[in-house]
């Protein structure tokens, strides 16, 4: 008997512990050399592990585990030969899964989910007859699986009309029951960083108000054109991740970070976006965006946002950042005191846009309104920067042909 240790990899600088998320594969299971066997959290990003040899596969650890770096995983006993049949799949079916056999004309791979495809369906309880593989072959790929989880969460279920809700009795069944989950690795990661901005920080929050009609009536009069341009369309972020951009080159002091005694300058602004995804908030930067065009600034937010709500960031794409930017307007939010994104320094809040009525001129007029919150590090920013900071970032705003101007 010949055995493979497989061991938690050296993952990154700062990783030093990960989460053993799922097993891809069976125990007992005969796998390919670097066939993906299972899924690590780490803080950033979820990896899979592929297999250091051919064999039958031997779990050691458990689905949940923390496993440090060089921490036995699993083992591969490599004097198992490979099965006889070419029917075998990468991952294994779900038990309430029909398996449909490939017809003798057709190549095995047709309706075999890859790895990652196979984890996306398997959590959303999609059967692989109900997703049409654009793989090579047939094979039904990651991309395939996202697309059958859109199309399912778009279906909406109507209450029956025939059924009339009954107004005479109460339900006397009132739940008490409470369950206990395991937090993720990122969530805990999550957890333990703004615990660490709000007691190693000096935070505080200022806010200002802009008024959005230029940019509404810029967006509205362009929108066609920049799409059939650059395949994308111009949104609010690129415009506020400019304006600030501009501002940071002009005010140093809030592109700034404390690394022990020493302050830190950046001559570029990497802007991180805050992106919600279902297992938590990530904020991958974009970077230089102080040299990049708005269709460029759009592009990149849109291919982050789709790794991250995909779960395949990498840990370089994850890094640095001198600068973050969070859109709680999107889900409603007309005021917050967004927490900062250690180290850096300051953090931007945008909010829900409201109509409401101003004083323009003399005269009172609907606008549509939007708060901005700036929290800032008072250790790095005096109060007098940060104030400064958001006015300009408003004028910019307010008057966006500036912006395109660079004046």
């Amino acid at each position: 008997m010949s055995i493979v240790e497989m061991k938690v990899p050296v993952i990154g600088e700062s990783v030093t512990e990960v989460t053993l998320s799922q097993w891809l594969k069976e125990n007992g299971a005969y796998v390919n050399l670097d066939e993906p066997i299972c899924e690590f959290e780490s803080d950033k990003a979820t990896l899979e592990f592929p297999a250091e040899a051919a064999g039958k596969l031997i779990y050691v650890a458990d689905e949940g585990d923390d496993l440090e770096i060089g921490a036995l995983v699993a083992k591969i006993d490599t004097s198992v030969a490979a099965p006889a049949s070419k029917d075998t799949t990468p991952t294994a079916p779900k038990k309430e899964e029909t398996v449909v056999k490939p017809v003798s004309n057709e190549n095995y791979a047709k309706g075999t989910p890859s790895p990652a495809a196979a984890k996306i369906l398997r959590e959303e309880n999609i059967s692989t007859t109900e997703v049409q593989g654009t793989g090579k072959n047939g094979r039904i790929t990651k991309e395939d699986a996202l697309t059958a989880k859109a199309e399912t969460k778009k279906t909406i279920i109507e209450p029956r009309k025939d059924i009339t809700p009954s107004t005479t009795s109460l339900s006397t069944s009132f739940s008490r029951n409470t369950r206990k989950e395991k937090m993720s690795r990122m969530r805990r990661t999550i957890a333990s960083r703004l615990v660490s901005a709000k007691n190693n920080t000096a935070m505080l929050t200022t806010f200002n108000e802009v008024d959005l009609t230029e940019i509404i009536k810029l967006r509205k009069k362009y929108q066609e054109q920049f799409v059939e341009k650059y395949g994308v369309k111009l949104g609010f972020m690129s415009l506020f991740a400019k304006a600030c951009a501009k501002a940071l080159m002009e005010m140093p002091e809030v592109n700034a970070r404390i690394e022990d005694k020493h302050l830190i300058y950046h001559d570029y602004a990497d802007i991180s976006i805050a992106i919600s995804t279902p297992t938590g908030l990530v904020v991958p930067p974009v970077h230089n965006v102080e040299s990049l065009n708005f269709h460029e600034i759009e592009l990149k937010i849109k291919e982050l946002a789709g790794k991250a709500r995909s779960g395949t960031l990498t840990l370089e794409e994850m890094k640095g950042g001198t600068f973050t930017i969070t859109n709680g307007g999107i889900f409603g939010s007309m005021m917050s005191t967004p927490i900062i994104n250690e180290p850096q320094s300051a953090i931007l809040g945008m909010h829900t846009i409201q109509q409401r009525p101003m004083a323009i001129d003399g005269e009172v007029k609907i606008r549509p309104m939007m708060y901005l919150a700036l929290s800032y590090d008072h250790r790095v920013i005096d109060g007098s920067s940060s104030v400064t900071f958001l006015v300009k970032v408003k004028k910019l705003l307010e008057d966006p042909v500036s912006l395109f101007l660079g004046i």
